[in-house]
């Protein structure tokens, strides 16, 4: 009986200890405990720096996909310019010009069949009113032609200022294209003004050039003419006949 009540008293006194004895571990929750692993930590930075510098590299590759196709597009961009009307119109003026020759103009046929008529060998058999009318009909021609010449001239003096104009704007939207497209529009432009300065240029020279042929074929066929009147003079026995001449007239 003693010794049972002994185990009891052992067993309850054990019971109170315990608790103080596992105090330590029952305080502290096994989730609660923090361990620190360098290697695995520097394994997770260095993932993430790759990371960091693989979205970097894409972020810059579209950016150089997108200035790509901006300069694309720069490059394609039409020029917003045009001298193509101020061009049509100066060389529109000077065709005017030409096409308004007096009496002879700038038609192969009709300069043939108007040599044939007028000048090149005068004809034995016209009369003297219809050399005398020719020879007009030729001095005609060749003053029209001077003045046509003239006029054709100040038509392209005309043209300068235009043209200058024109030149001034092309330079500055060459200087300030935004792509090779516009650049090539520009300088094609720009061609096209000096083909058009050497148009108003073959204007001058041709009607200079009509205008000589004219006074040159001119002077030709006087000459010729010339010589046929004398013969008809000298064979028509209308040579120089001797008289007398009264110069002063006294006063009765």
């Amino acid at each position: 009986m003693k010794l049972r009540r002994s185990l009891a008293l052992r067993f309850a006194a054990a019971l109170l200890s315990a608790p103080a004895a596992f105090s330590p571990i029952l305080a502290t929750p096994a989730h609660a405990l923090i361990v620190f692993d360098p290697s695995n930590y520097s394994q997770n930075v260095l993932t993430a720096a790759r990371s960091l510098e693989q979205i970097t590299n894409q972020i810059t590759s579209l950016q150089n996909e997108a200035q790509m196709l901006i300069n694309q597009a720069r490059n394609l961009a039409s020029l917003p310019f045009s001298s193509l009307k101020q061009l049509q119109q100066s060389v529109q003026r000077t065709q005017q010009l030409l096409g308004q020759a007096q009496n002879v103009a700038y038609d192969v046929q009709q300069i043939d069949q108007v040599f044939q008529q007028k000048y090149g060998t005068v004809s034995l058999s016209a009369s003297d009113q219809q050399l005398v009318a020719d020879a007009r009909s030729r001095w005609g021609n060749t003053v029209g032609g001077l003045q046509d010449a003239m006029r054709v001239q100040a038509g392209v003096v005309g043209n300068i200022d235009t043209n200058r104009n024109e030149m001034s704007a092309l330079v500055g939207q060459s200087q300030g294209a935004t792509g090779a497209l516009q650049a090539t529009q520009a300088g094609n432009q720009l061609l096209a003004l000096q083909a058009q300065q050497l148009a108003d240029l073959t204007a001058v020279v041709a009607a200079n050039g009509r205008a000589q042929a004219l006074q040159s074929a001119e002077q030709a066929t006087a000459a010729d003419q010339g010589r046929e009147q004398r013969r008809r003079f000298l064979t028509q026995g209308l040579g120089y006949q001797p008289g007398s001449a009264q110069m002063f007239y006294g006063r009765n």
